[in-house]
């Protein structure tokens, strides 16, 4: 009998990776940076605004 005929196929290696997603070593996503750094604007002016309260 043939037992590598039988069963699911096997997937890709890298198959876990998500594909969207940069690898490591790869040049950063503008549009991420300028996500990270309103992101970072937003938090510092609500702790501004806390500390003046």
């Amino acid at each position: 009998m043939d037992y590598s005929k039988s069963g699911n196929p096997k997937n890709a290696k890298d198959s876990h990776h998500a594909l969207d997603l940069t690898r490591r070593g790869a040049p950063k996503d503008k549009a991420a940076t300028d996500k990270k750094a309103a992101l970072l604007e937003r938090m510092k002016a609500a702790a501004e605004a806390r500390k003046k309260d």
